[in-house]
């Protein structure tokens, strides 16, 4: 089955991509995306740093299964952020 990966922030900019259409086997979790990632794009290092994922605009947990056409949204936590005076 097809679904659509999106990295945004340092994850967009180490994998040198920020969208990909990927064939994922039916019942794949959440879980299982981030390993397969992690072997298929190890300059990401998914399962070595703190990542939200969202799948379809929703917040996802580890053992959210995945369906066809599914987006999964990965990003890191935002540090940081403007000073305003």
């Amino acid at each position: 089955m097809k679904i659509t990966v999106l990295l945004f922030a340092t994850l967009k900019q180490k994998a040198g991509w920020g969208q990909k259409e990927m064939d994922v086997q039916a019942g794949t979790t959440v879980a299982e995306l981030l390993q397969s990632l992690n072997v298929e794009h190890p300059r990401i290092r998914i399962l070595h740093v703190p990542v939200y994922v969202a799948v379809n605009e929703a917040y996802a947990e580890a053992h959210t299964v995945l369906h066809e056409g599914d987006e999964i949204a990965l990003f890191p936590p935002v540090s940081g952020g403007s000073h305003h005076e």
